[in-house]
């Protein structure tokens, strides 16, 4: 399918590259284009010695013809890209990565899908850890940060890939197929890139595409727009619930069951909030479809401390716990990490402004003693603050704000980052923005 054809790959950074790397072993002709030239200059360096040509900044009609068999788009670029509009006009098929590395991939592994507006990373962290300590021949791949194209030569006959998936990579995905999937929840989000909270629900129910009666999807019971937007799949539905006791995963009596079977008490997870142990019960279907043990599942969940940049626990000072939760890039992910404190919170905030309605987060704010916002976004939250009659205190950046919340945080007190905002107005990604308040956080430490 992808064999001997001229592709136009657009967009570089991770996925970019390895499908680049994938792509140019089947003899196929590659133009490479980015925006922008702020890239990993080894990674440049070895595309061109591959035989990968790359443009970078300008968009020049010129570059883009009819001839092309294929554009590969990178998932953070948006479908209303230039070259996206002129693929359209000349009938090019416009895939990602995902879709191009699934092709290569062997027809009798199992893949496991998880999708959702929350939880998605820890949800397919837990899934991984599960099967990897009950010994299966496991894979992790996906948004998580590792491209499905650079797992090709790993993954062998009847192996398990687990993999995240975004809206973004959905998007332009025709035979992608999943044999499990997991939706976690659905909410608002997305919509500068999707255009439509229409458009966002379609696009993440493409995840069961493809799927029979002999393919599963393990939805969350409590979500009623999961239930409304999975109505028509055919997969073969298993669910989870945090209000009743159904058959599959619940709560019941401060503890999470399966069917009949208590797998562990709250008080013995690590990590807390209904939306973590959502995020595990989820990840016991999936284990128990592979007939995982409890005793494998309940000693891994007595150890598991989460995901970096969730509600990533980093330090105590003078009584003062600080959380780093720059995952959250949206009002539902800070929503959900707000109601996991019960104590006073120093909640920083701010970031890319995407015309969020921060007034969402007015009934989770209970706690919030301060807020400290900085970025694009930081007068509208000071309005926001102003409105709901909570002390804000403006700044520039997020070593500032970090600064700041030390300074004025006392004993019992938490400080959060939990941004409710993308973070590119100031860093690459969420990653680098959980690292650089991390660096901030120690070096307020040592002083």
């Amino acid at each position: 399918m992808f064999e001997n054809k001229k592709i136009f790959i657009l967009g570089m950074a991770r996925s970019g590259y390895e499908v680049a790397k994938l792509l140019i072993r089947y003899n196929n002709d590659i133009l490479l284009y980015d925006d922008s030239k702020e890239q990993e200059g080894d990674h440049i360096q070895e595309l061109t010695k591959l035989g990968v040509n790359i443009i970078f900044e300008g968009q020049p009609d010129d570059i883009f013809t009819s001839n092309y068999d294929y554009v590969v788009k990178n998932p953070g670029i948006t479908i209303e890209h230039k070259y996206v509009t002129m693929a359209e006009k000349f009938n090019i098929p416009v895939v990602n990565e995902v879709e191009v590395a699934y092709s290569f991939l062997p027809k009798d592994i199992t893949l496991i899908g998880i999708t959702g507006t929350n939880g998605k990373t820890t949800t397919t962290t837990l899934i991984y850890e599960m099967l990897k300590r009950a010994d299966l021949p496991v894979h992790l791949t996906g948004n998580i940060g590792y491209p499905l194209s650079s797992f090709i030569d790993k993954v062998k006959n009847k192996d398990i890939v687990v993999m995240e998936v975004s809206v973004q990579q959905l998007v332009n995905t025709k035979d992608f197929k999943t044999n499990i999937s997991v939706m976690t929840n659905l909410s608002e989000a997305h919509i500068d890139f999707v255009k439509s909270y229409e458009n966002y629900l379609n696009f993440k129910s493409k995840i069961f595409n493809n799927h029979n009666e002999g393919d599963i999807a393990v939805l969350n019971k409590a979500d009623n727009m999961v239930l409304t937007t999975t109505k028509n799949i055919n997969s073969n539905k298993k669910y989870f619930s945090s209000k009743e006791k159904i058959e599959g995963a619940y709560l019941l009596n401060d503890a999470i069951y399966y069917n009949e079977d208590k797998i562990i008490d709250l008080s013995d997870i690590r990590i807390s909030g209904i939306h973590n142990y959502e995020n595990i019960m989820a990840a016991i279907i999936v284990a128990k479809e592979f007939n995982v043990e409890n005793n494998v599942i309940t000693k891994f969940l007595k150890e598991f401390g989460g995901v970096e940049h969730r509600q990533e626990y980093i330090a105590k000072i003078n009584g003062i716990e600080i959380y780093n939760d720059s995952k959250a890039t949206n009002n539902k992910a800070t929503q959900i990490a707000l109601k996991s404190f019960a104590r006073p919170l120093l909640l920083i905030m701010g970031g890319l402004e995407r015309g969020q309605n921060f007034f969402e987060l007015k009934d989770y704010m209970e706690n919030v003693k301060l807020i400290v916002c900085y970025g694009e976004t930081k007068y509208r939250i000071k309005e926001f603050a102003d409105e709901i009659k909570k002390e804000c205190i403006v700044v520039n950046n997020l070593e500032e704000a970090s600064k700041v919340s030390v300074q004025l945080a006392e004993d019992n007190d938490v400080i959060l980052l939990s941004p409710a905002c993308a973070s590119w107005d100031q860093f690459k990604s969420f990653e680098e923005r959980g690292e650089k308040f991390k660096e901030y956080i120690n070096n307020l430490i040592k002083e």
